[in-house]
């Protein structure tokens, strides 16, 4: 596994090949996973690509669309991941007509945006009829738990599973799935090992004092099907998993 990311770790996109941001990178990677298959034969428009390698994983399904308003990242999409037809873009205008796609994907997005609502009202516009969105975003239960404000400072607004499914059935949506991430097996016992894997990491990054070697290694093992996908203990997930229909 390569070290050095291809585009600059701000925080506030993850980036694969970073042995350090493994966890995550491997957590949202489950996501995509598990919504693949829906995306076969589809023209699909990935709102928020970020590096990638997400779009890139559903280009091998369907016909992608990677739009991100950063004009860095959106280049380097366009060079890494040919199979991708990286655009740059607004996600409060997205730049497609109406009916237009058949799947709008936004994976650990949604969190990010002040104007969610005008947002999903922007997927139905391009959506055609009986389309498809797919939403993954942190649960502001589990994971800024007892605050008011998110923990991210790149987050505006955080949803529990409920409040996401209000959102996007206010506008205009109906939901056909409402599941979240969990930690599997090798991830729990990792949980007992270090008191809480998610903890001890935010641990490190706060205190600054380097990375424990046992901790490393045990995150930079994780892979994506350590990790699970269903829609029991809905408030105890760590990610929400929605796919709604336009």
């Amino acid at each position: 596994m390569p070290t050095e990311p291809t585009l600059p770790l701000t925080g506030e996109r993850t980036v694969p090949g970073v042995p350090e941001e493994n966890y995550w990178f491997r957590r949202h990677e489950i996501a995509y996973r598990h919504l693949a298959p829906l995306c076969v034969g589809k023209t699909i428009l990935e709102a928020g690509c970020g590096e990638g390698y997400g779009a890139a994983l559903l280009a091998e399904r369907g016909t992608v669309i990677g739009l991100d308003y950063d004009h860095l990242t959106a280049t380097h999409v366009a060079g890494k991941y040919p199979a991708v037809q990286a655009i740059r873009g607004n996600l409060a205008a997205l730049p497609l007509g109406d009916g237009t796609v058949d799947v709008v994907a936004n994976l650990q997005v949604i969190e990010h945006l002040w104007d969610q609502e005008g947002f999903l009202r922007e997927c139905r516009r391009v959506l055609r009829p009986g389309g498809l969105l797919l939403v993954t975003t942190p649960n502001r239960i589990t994971f800024s738990p007892g605050r008011d404000t998110p923990l991210n400072p790149f987050h505006t607004r955080e949803l529990a599973p409920s409040e996401l499914d209000e959102l996007v059935r206010a506008a205009g949506f109906a939901t056909d799935y409402l599941g979240g991430v969990h930690h599997g097996p090798r991830l729990r016992d990792l949980d007992v090992r270090f008191g809480g894997v998610i903890d001890a990491q935010v641990q490190v990054v706060l205190g600054g004092g380097g990375w424990p070697d046992d901790l490393l290694r045990a995150v930079e093992a994780v892979v994506a099907e350590d990790f699970t996908v269903s829609d029991a203990d809905l408030d105890a997930c760590l990610d929400i998993v929605l796919v709604a229909r336009a």
